[in-house]
């Protein structure tokens, strides 16, 4: 797939089919525009491209009430790819983009420079200044420039719109299953693994202490979790929260433990991926109450896998 930061630099090689929009999480919602965007490029011999925004649009304008992200940039380009994007363009989201008009940006960019042949939004979607860019000014322009203009129907879970606000709330409330729902696969987070107390060693645990790069981490807790090891997907647990029982941290920490393995992942950048919470975080009275509950999480882990295999448990997009 083809990244480009800006669209000046973008190699236009045939006409496109687009969408444009922040994409956060790349929910059940997101993916049914990128599908239909994808779809229909295969079915005109177009480029299915992407425009995305970094940072986020609030971030800059409201930043008082920008949200937390449920994905990096390069997880939200990647997972682009594995739904069939062949061209993602970044624009950078400053005060200077924030003045240009809707219909400005539809005849420079979208139809001049990326020659589009059919845009799509989703539903309720605005862009350009003071979001002037609404489903109705893209289609009366649309008709003027010779391209095709439709927006995308939303996405709906037990008759609730999907949302990426909705899937903060979900794993603010550690409700994991629930927010795999709408996003269509297990929440994940990465980051560097960094060197820790090593109390989980000393306990016959030995975790991986994980800093994630996500903003966004369930709610403190114990969790089943799939943790990507060399391109493998393996089994095991993961802690969120402040270790009370050692005296508790300032700040949640994500410490993994992988099930049936051994290595030493230091300074390697893992994912791990949340598939079942078991339990809250509670201090224990001591360290061999907390072990023997350690002892309970991983049979209980054990037994989820024993019903939904790991590969099954973490399908990828």
């Amino acid at each position: 797939m083809r990244l480009f930061h800006g669209t000046e630099n973008a190699e236009i090689q045939r006409p496109t089919v687009l969408t444009l929009g922040v994409f956060d999480g790349l929910h059940l919602g997101h993916q049914l525009i990128v599908r239909t965007v994808v779809e229909r490029a295969r079915a005109t011999h177009a480029v299915p491209t992407v425009i995305t925004f970094d940072p986020h649009p609030r971030a800059v304008l409201h930043p008082e009430s920008s949200p937390p992200l449920l994905q990096t940039l390069d997880q939200k380009v990647e997972g682009f790819g594995a739904l069939g994007i062949e061209q993602t363009i970044v624009i950078r989201f400053d005060e200077k983009f924030s003045q240009i008009r809707a219909e400005d940006f539809l005849r420079e960019v979208v139809s001049d420079r990326l020659q589009a042949k059919e845009v799509y939004l989703g539903c309720g979607f605005a862009f350009g200044h003071n979001r002037e860019g609404n489903i109705e000014l893209l289609k009366r322009v649309s008709q003027e420039l010779g391209f095709f203009a439709d927006e995308v129907p939303e996405v709906q879970v037990r008759s609730q719109r999907v949302s990426s606000s909705k899937v903060r709330r979900l794993l603010a409330e550690g409700k994991v299953n629930l927010a795999r729902r709408l996003l269509g696969r297990p929440y994940g987070v990465e980051g560097p693994v960094e060197r820790g107390a090593e109390r989980g060693r000393d306990l016959g645990f030995p975790t991986a202490n994980l800093h994630p790069h996500n903003r966004v981490i369930p709610r403190n807790g114990v969790y089943v979790t799939g943790t990507l090891i060399a391109g493998q997907w393996r089994r095991s647990i993961t802690n969120v929260g402040v270790r009370p029982t050692f005296g508790g941290d300032a700040e949640p920490s994500v410490e993994t433990f992988v099930m049936d393995w051994a290595g030493d992942l230091y300074g390697d950048v893992v994912r791990v991926r949340f598939l079942h919470r078991l339990r809250d975080e509670r201090k224990f009275n001591s360290i061999e109450e907390l072990t023997a509950q350690i002892q309970k999480d991983v049979r209980q882990a054990q037994g989820y896998f024993g019903r939904q295999p790991v590969k099954c448990s973490l399908s990828m997009v």
